[in-house]
C-alpha cells in the first residue's frame, strides 16, 4: 500500500509541478495557491482584519506595555518590503537565560540595506529578563546578545552539557552562537565552532541526531541573496519576470525564480566546535529548496530523531534517521512534501502536537493566503493524511498568511488546541480588493474532542483582535501560572504578549527535564506520555518550532477537571524509560533522569509543603 501511494503521489506530484511552474514563472512570488473570491465580515472588512464579536469568551489579553515590551521595535529594510529580504521577519525565543525558573525572551531583529553597508547604526535584538511580577527588563546590553546583523530564526539548546541554555541566531551574513557564561552573560562563539556558514540562513534546530549524548545543529538555507544583484522586477536576476500576484506586478520577487540556499547538518564534536556532516547524514539539500523552520522530533516513534523542513513554495522535506548516522529522505513517501491536491505551498512554520491524544505527533505547516494551511494527521509509521479540510482548518484559513503556529492546550481541558500568527508580505494588500490585508488578526482553534476544530471568537479589545502583520511566535508559561501564553514577533513593530487570561477553572501539570550523562542535558528530543483521569497525553521536548523560533521547554499538560496528575512515562533521549507518578496537580515538577522528582514549583516558588523528592523510577527498560 505505502509503495503504490508513493507512486501515485509522484504522477501527481509532476503534473502539479509542471502547470504550478508555469504560473511561478509569471508570478516569482511566495503564492502557490489559486486565487480565491475575497471575504468580508458584516461591516465590509476584509476578514483577515474584521469579524470580531462583541461578547464572547476572552482568551488572551494584550499585555504588552504593562510589561514593559513595548520600547523595543523590529526593523527588516524598507516599509515598502522592495526586497525579499525585507519581507519574512524574525524569530523569537523563550528560555529561562538565568536559571530562576522563569522564562526569559529573546527577540531577533532585522537590519537595513544602510546599515550593512556602514552607513546607519544597526538595529539590534533584544533579551528581556523576567522580572516574576508580571514585568520584564531589557538586559540585551549586559547579556552581549544583541546580534547586529541581519537577524531571522533563532533555536536554544545546551549545546555543551553545561546546565545552561545557550542561543543559536541564524543570519543573513554570519550567524551567532552564543554560549551562555552563567553569569547573565554571552560569548558568541560561532567563529569557533565552524557554524558561521555566510549567506542566508533562515531557521534552524539542536537536536541528538546520533545519540551521542550532544546536541548536533541542522540550519535552514532560504534564498542566495545578492547584494551586487538585486532582484528587482523584469531584471535578469529574477529571468525578467513581473513578479505579479493577483493581477499587481512589480512586487517583491521571489522566492520562485531565485536561487536557493542549501541546508547545513553540523555535527557536535564535544570540544565546542562543530562538523559538517551534510553530505555524509544526506540532508545537503541538493534541490536548493527554500528553508525557513526546522525541527528535530521523533516522528515515527523509534526512539530516533527525525527531521522535518517547511520549505517555501518548494516541497517540504522529511528526513527519517536511519540509526546510522544518516537520514533517508522520505519526503514524498510520507505525505509531507505537498498537501492533498499533489501540490506544494509556501511551507513557512510548524506546529507539533499529538492534537488526537493517540500518541502520535501530528503537524501543522503555515503558508500563504489564498492556500489552506496544511494540518497532517500521523498514521502511524511515518505515514502522513492531509486532514485540513474535514478537521474545519482548511477553509476558514485561505484568507490569512500565516507564519508563528503552535498546539497549545489554552483551556487546560486535555486536548491540544492551535493557534496561528498572521501577516501578509505585500503591503498593497491594503490597497487591493483580494480579502486580505497587511496586518491580520491571528487564528485561535478550539479542540472539538473528535478531529475537528472551531475557530475561537475574536472578541473586540481582547488579544485575538489584535491586528498585525505578526511573522515569528514563541509559547510558553511566561508567569508559571499553568497557562500558555504567547509572544509575537511583528515586522517593523514591538513585540505583542499575549497573557492567557481564560476562565477556565481546569488543573495543570509542567514537566522541566534534566536529562542524564547519556542524554542531552536540557533533554531535546525527549517524548513525554501522561495518562490522567481517562486521557493519554504526548509532549515532547524540542528546541525550535513554530516560524523559525523556539518555545517554553517544559512540557505542558492540562488536566480538565482531574485534581490527579496520574503518572508520566519518559522516555530519554539516551533510550532509557522511566515512569513516575506526580504527586499533585497545579505544578511544575523538575524530573532528572534516573533520579524522578527532584524538585517542584508553586507559583513560580519551591513549593512549602514539598521537598525534592528522590524516588525510585518503576520499570524502565532500554530502548536502543
Amino acid at each position: 500500500m505505502r509503495f503504490k501511494r508513493v507512486r501515485r503521489l509522484a504522477a501527481v506530484a509532476v503534473s502539479a509541478c509542471t502547470f504550478f511552474g508555469a504560473i511561478a514563472l509569471a508570478q516569482n512570488t511566495m503564492s502557490t495557491g489559486a486565487a480565491h473570491p475575497a471575504e468580508k465580515d458584516a461591516e465590509g472588512r476584509p476578514i483577515t482584519a474584521g469579524g470580531f464579536v462583541d461578547k464572547g469568551p476572552i482568551v488572551f489579553q494584550d499585555i504588552t506595555k504593562q510589561a514593559g515590551l513595548a520600547g523595543w521595535r523590529h526593523v527588516m529594510g524598507g516599509p515598502e518590503k522592495t526586497f525579499i529580504l525585507e519581507s519574512n521577519g524574525s524569530g523569537v525565543a523563550l528560555l529561562d537565560y538565568d536559571n530562576d525558573g522563569w522564562l526569559d525572551i529573546y527577540l531577533v531583529n532585522g537590519s537595513t540595506f544602510d546599515a550593512l553597508s556602514g552607513k546607519a547604526t544597526p538595529p539590534h535584538a533584544a533579551l528581556f529578563h523576567n522580572n516574576h511580577d508580571g514585568t520584564f527588563t531589557d538586559v540585551t546590553q549586559k547579556a552581549g546578545v544583541a546580534n547586529d546583523r541581519w537577524g531571522f530564526g533563532v533555536t536554544v539548546g545546551d549545546f555543551d552539557n553545561d546546565g545552561w541554555p545557550d542561543i543559536f541566531v541564524a543570519n543573513y551574513g554570519k550567524n551567532r552562537l552564543y554560549h551562555n557564561n552563567h553569569d547573565g552573560t554571552f560569548t558568541d562563539v560561532a567563529e569557533k565552532a565552524g557554524v558561521t556558514l555566510g549567506n542566508w540562513s533562515a531557521g534552524a534546530s539542536f537536536g541528538d541526531y546520533d545519540g551521542d549524548g550532544r546536541l548536533d545543529l541542522f540550519v535552514s538555507g532560504y534564498v542566495h541573496f545578492d547584494l551586487n544583484r538585486l532582484p528587482y522586477p523584469r531584471s535578469a536576476v529574477v529571468g525578467y519576470a513581473d513578479c505579479a500576484y493577483r493581477g499587481i506586478g512589480n512586487l517583491t520577487c521571489g522566492p520562485r525564480g531565485l536561487e536557493g540556499e542549501p541546508d547545513h547538518l553540523f555535527h557536535n564534536n564535544g570540544d565546542g566546535t562543530f562538523t559538517d556532516v551534510s553530505e555524509k547524514a544526506e540532508v545537503a539539500d541538493k534541490n536548493k529548496y527554500f528553508g525557513l523552520t526546522a525541527i528535530f522530533a521523533d516522528v515515527d516513534d523509534d526512539g530516533k530523531i527525525d527531521l522535518i523542513v517547511a520549505d517555501d513554495s518548494t516541497p517540504n522535506y522529511f528526513y527519517r534517521n536511519k540509526g546510522n548516522g544518516t537520514f533517508a529522505d522520505e519526503s514524498y513517501m510520507s505525505g509531507i512534501a505537498l498537501n492533498k491536491d499533489g501540490r506544494e505551498v509556501a511551507g513557512m512554520g510548524i506546529a507539533t502536537g499529538d492534537y488526537l491524544n493517540n500518541g502520535r505527533l501530528d503537524l501543522l505547516i503555515t503558508d500563504f493566503a489564498d492556500d489552506s494551511k496544511v494540518l497532517f494527521r500521523n498514521d502511524g509509521d511515518a505515514a502522513f493524511t492531509d486532514v485540513s479540510y474535514r478537521s474545519g482548518i482548511g477553509e476558514t484559513s485561505i484568507p490569512f498568511l500565516s507564519w508563528g503556529t503552535a498546539f497549545l492546550d489554552f483551556d487546560n481541558d486535555g486536548w491540544n488546541d492551535l493557534f496561528i500568527a498572521n501577516g501578509h508580505v505585500f503591503p498593497v494588500a491594503d490597497k487591493s480588493d483580494w480579502g486580505s490585508t497587511y496586518a491580520q488578526r491571528p487564528l485561535l482553534y478550539r479542540n472539538l474532542k473528535d478531529g475537528r476544530f472551531a475557530p475561537v471568537p475574536s472578541v473586540k479589545g481582547t488579544g485575538l483582535a489584535d491586528v498585525l502583520s505578526a511573522r515569528g511566535a514563541a509559547f510558553g508559561d511566561l508567569f508559571n501560572d499553568g497557562k500558555i501564553d504567547v509572544v509575537l514577533s511583528p515586522i517593523d513593530g514591538p513585540p505583542v504578549l499575549l497573557r492567557n487570561v481564560d476562565n477556565d477553572h481546569n488543573h495543570w501539570v509542567e514537566l522541566k527535564l534534566v536529562g542524564g550523562p547519556k542524554s542531552p542535558r536540557d533533554a531535546v528530543g525527549a517524548v513525554v506520555f501522561l495518562s490522567a483521569h481517562g486521557i493519554h497525553q504526548r509532549g515532547d521536548v524540542l528546541s525550535s518550532g513554530s516560524y523559525i523560533s523556539s518555545n517554553d521547554p517544559r512540557v505542558h499538560f492540562g488536566l480538565g477537571a482531574s485534581t490527579d496528575a496520574g503518572f508520566v512515562e519518559i522516555h530519554w533521549p539516551s533510550g532509557f524509560h522511566e515512569k513516575e507518578r506526580l504527586p499533585h496537580a497545579d505544578r511544575i515538577y523538575t524530573i532528572t533522569e534516573g533520579k524522578g522528582i527532584t524538585g517542584a514549583l508553586c507559583n513560580g516558588r519551591p513549593c512549602p509543603a514539598e521537598t525534592p523528592q528522590q524516588t525510585r523510577p518503576r520499570p524502565t527498560t532500554k530502548k536502543r
